[in-house]
């Protein structure tokens, strides 16, 4: 997996952004450390990530990654929820302007969504990852 924790700063990688992403990237980091309860970390060059779980499929693929995370990229801020989106129907209705992958929330400024919401779903989906592995959360 390419996407592994390093020993970079994520102060100095969010001291990089414009103001604009940076306050967004900065709140963000604030309610995903709150959440999960761990300390942010860079995960790759470019992902913060929050927490640390080891998952295991059945085809014998095995690996560690984060319980929450984010990364401020150029045309949106994601958000990797990594317990997906198919439980959080009620919430995402709640929640305001973004775009969903898999596991990605894309949001192109926080000021489009209600943090209160974006809170709840970050806690929803760590819970699930907690969860879903609870020796490895």
């Amino acid at each position: 997996m390419k996407t592994v924790p390093t020993k970079a700063s994520v102060a100095a990688f969010l001291g990089q952004l414009d103001d604009a992403k940076r306050q967004d990237a900065e709140t963000v980091a604030a309610i995903m450390e709150e959440v999960t309860g761990a300390p942010a970390v860079m995960w790759g060059s470019s992902i913060v990530g929050f927490g640390r779980y080891h998952y295991r499929y059945a085809s014998g693929r095995e690996g560690d990654f984060f319980v929450a995370g984010f990364a401020p990229r150029k045309r949106a801020l994601t958000l990797y929820i990594m317990a997906g989106f198919a439980a959080y129907d009620a919430l995402l209705l709640k929640l305001g302007k973004f775009t969903v992958g898999k596991s990605c929330l894309y949001v192109k400024r926080l000021a489009d969504v209600d943090l209160a919401v974006l809170r709840e779903l970050i806690e929803q989906s760590a819970a699930a990852i907690r969860d879903k592995y609870p020796d490895e959360a």
